[in-house]
């Protein structure tokens, strides 16, 4: 099992900043990839971010790219999602996610455990 538990999420205007922060615990942290994934009001969960094991491999969603960086500790257990240059339509609950494979994925059905999310709200 693995437990994950998300923070950092806030109230930021347009054109901010803000880091999401995921703490993980359970069965050994190291060998999963982690995601982030978004789901705003009225959407779909969507894929925003995953990098593999080692954090040497990572994957982006189109609408991310270039503003958003994910990264991890595997020393702290944590998964990290920093996120410049918010846009109205960032704003969602985020969540992270755990798989049971060293190896990324862009798909939330590969994802095996689920943190229970945290609001980001850009305003204009």
């Amino acid at each position: 099992q693995v437990q994950l538990v998300e923070s950092g999420g806030g109230l930021v205007q347009a054109g901010g900043s803000l880091r999401l922060s995921c703490a993980a615990s359970g069965r050994t942290f190291s060998t999963n990839a982690m995601g982030w994934f978004r789901q705003a009001p009225g959407k779909e969960r969507e894929f925003v971010a995953t990098i593999n094991w080692s954090g040497g491999y990572t994957v982006y969603a189109d609408s991310v790219k270039g503003r958003f960086t994910i990264s991890r500790d595997n020393a702290k257990n944590t998964v990290s999602l920093q996120m410049n240059s918010l846009k109205r339509e960032d704003t969602a609950v985020y969540t992270c996610a755990a798989r049971t494979t060293r190896w990324t994925s862009a798909y939330k059905a590969q994802y095996d455990y689920w943190g229970q999310g945290t609001q980001v709200t850009v305003s204009s």
